[in-house]
């Protein structure tokens, strides 16, 4: 069966700068050749390398690791070997995607975390996302006028950069969940970043096209285009500094990252960025704290799926979606059925308007979380979908409130990259947990050896429209709202599929699209993950440039759809759990599922 999926890009009512933006970025990689030159590190990596090329799921029986990099799920599937749990397994796949896939994620970034226990048959989620410094303002991303900053005049330099979250979370996590002790977590890491590692093809692609920003710091230049040159695929890459850095998280905890030395790096870097200086300070890492947060869980069909709530609007939207499609039978119209896609886009449309109207960090701006989920709410919503065309336009919705708020819409722009990492230990505990550090490279500013993230471009760059307050404006201490959807699928409570994704405010579509081909339309994990995506956030059906997706675009046109077919990367790493493991790795990137 030909199946037949496509994805979205922001275009229609999006403001001018918006815009100029999402055109700007390139898609943060193409699907790349072959292998990469990753055969060579071991065995189970070819062998993991050649099934996903083939097209079917790595098998296993006790636990598997999926993420973007071998040479990182390699590092989690030593861990698990050597009896280590998913939380002790994360903290050196998380740090060694630092080393070799620093445009994505890293130490100068954040992350959520969605973790079943086995022991307990509990879902619990911690929020590692970045914060706005305390001396950060509403009006920080506005020229004198008043006017929303162009986007990468935002972005390059100290002012986009938040607090990071990441080492406080694998630190959080650890402590928690884990079994392994802490500093031997960080050997494969520290390793390749004294041995070196050779430069992937998706890696040097990326430094290639963003050559000018990079060159904008020393520091980063010095690293990323040595003598000027941007790196060239398989040139060996070492990073005694990042090494220097993991010593210090190993021998003294994430507080070695939030003051001495560290820490004086990042502000330093951040504050003495030139032409564009940024306000974080040191009292804004010595206060950073990661957070527990509700799991939000809504129920498709004989499942449910549970993942990160606000400042994430991932779980809610995904969940929206789910909750308005479960009123209708996809699985008997088949993947291939345009009124399928219909049916999915306008209610991704409707997702969306009501996370541009609602969704931001709860602890500062009163949300409706239960009721944007509620069942009642969702099925008045889905009645919406009930005609045969696309919809003429989409408004957000009126949750029930346990309060009067009026809120106006947001119009923040969310680009990758990011990174996705699944794992199911030996114990039965399953993890899922989304990484990032926001645009490519981030803000292109680098300290202690690894990149910092512009997070807080994350956030609205108006603060009110027509006087009426945006929820996801910028605000002292909160968290920029994102699109992150780590998920953990449950089925009678028990824990059957583990998946996320990067893509910016595309993961949510990515995500929504791989659960329904799973359990709609019967497809193993690496058919979910390989196939052409299906996102439709803002009214324009975005299709798969070079994919089976381009043959809607006429049905779609004709139900009144508005077109486009461009190149889309997502970065899905799948672990089904039921008679055995089952992963799958996105063929877009360079990332395998190892497991035994």
């Amino acid at each position: 069966m030909k199946h037949l999926f496509w994805a979205g890009i922001l275009l229609a009512a999006t403001p001018a700068w918006a815009q100029e933006a999402a055109d700007a970025v390139a898609p943060e990689g193409a699907a790349e050749t072959a292998d990469a030159g990753f055969a060579a590190i071991s065995e189970e990596v070819a062998a993991a390398i050649e099934a996903k090329e083939e097209g079917t799921p790595v098998e296993a029986d006790n636990w598997m690791v999926a993420a973007a990099n071998p040479h990182a799920v390699s590092a989690g599937a030593e861990v698990l070997r050597a009896g280590g749990t998913a939380a002790d397994a994360m903290v050196a796949v998380q740090t060694v995607l630092g080393l070799v896939e620093p445009q994505s994620s890293g130490l100068g970034g954040g992350a959520f975390l969605v973790w079943y226990d086995a022991a307990t048959g509990e879902v619990t989620t911690l929020d590692g996302r970045e914060t706005a410094p305390l001396a950060a303002t509403p009006t920080l991303f506005q020229d004198d006028s008043g006017e929303p900053l162009k986007f990468y005049d935002a972005v390059v330099g100290g002012r986009s950069i938040g607090t990071p979250g990441t080492p406080a979370l694998l630190e959080a996590a650890h402590r928690r969940w884990g079994r392994a002790a802490w500093p031997g977590l960080f050997t494969a890491a520290i390793d390749l970043a004294e041995d070196g590692f050779a430069v992937s093809p998706r890696l040097a692609g990326l430094i290639e096209k963003d050559a000018d920003r990079l060159s904008r710091w020393s520091d980063t230049a010095d690293y990323f285009l040595p003598g000027g040159t941007p790196l060239a695929v398989g040139s060996t890459l070492k990073n005694p500094a990042y090494a220097d850095t993991l010593r210090r998280l190993a021998a003294e905890g994430a507080r070695g990252f939030y003051s001495g030395p560290v820490a004086e790096a990042i502000t330093s870097a951040v504050r003495g960025a030139e032409g564009n200086p940024g306000v974080l300070s040191a009292m804004d890492l010595a206060l950073y704290q990661v957070k527990e947060r509700p799991a939000v869980c809504v129920a498709y069909r004989a499942f449910e799926a549970c993942g990160m709530g606000p400042p994430s609007s991932g779980a809610l939207t995904v969940g929206q979606i789910l909750g308005m499609l479960g009123n209708y039978d996809l699985a008997e119209l088949g993947a291939d059925n345009p009124d399928a896609w219909r049916l999915i886009g306008d209610a991704s449309r409707l997702a969306f308007a009501d996370r541009g109207r609602y969704m931001a960090d709860s602890d500062f701006v009163p949300m409706p979380t239960q009721g944007l989920v509620a069942q009642d709410y969702l099925a008045t919503r889905a009645t919406l979908l009930s005609g045969d065309d696309a919809l003429p336009a989409v408004n957000a919705g009126a949750p029930e409130f346990d309060h009067a708020l009026l809120l106006a819409d947001d119009e923040s722009i969310e680009l990758p990259s990011t990174s996705h990492i699944s794992v199911v230990d030996q114990y039965g505990n399953v993890l899922s947990m989304t990484t990032t550090i926001e645009n490519g490279f981030g803000s292109r500013l680098m300290a202690a050896g690894f990149l910092l993230n512009n997070e807080l471009t994350d956030f609205s760059f108006r603060s009110h429209r027509e006087g009426v307050p945006i929820a996801n404006r910028l605000e002292p201490g909160k968290r920029p709202r994102s699109s992150m959807a780590p998920t953990i699928v449950l089925k009678d409570g028990e824990p059957v599929l583990a998946v996320g994704s990067p893509g910016g405010s595309r993961i949510i579509g990515y995500v929504a699209k791989t659960i329904i081909a799973w359990a709609d339309w019967g497809m193993d994990v690496q058919q979910a993950v390989a196939l052409p995506h299906a996102v439709n956030r803002f009214g324009t059906y975005d299709v798969e440039a070079g994919t089976s997706a381009e043959d809607m675009t006429q049905p779609l046109t004709d139900m009144g759809f508005e077109v486009n077919a461009r190149d889309l990367t997502s970065g899905l790493h799948l672990i089904e759990i039921g008679d055995g493991l089952k992963g799958g790795a996105d063929p877009r990137r360079e990332g395998i599922a190892l497991g035994e």
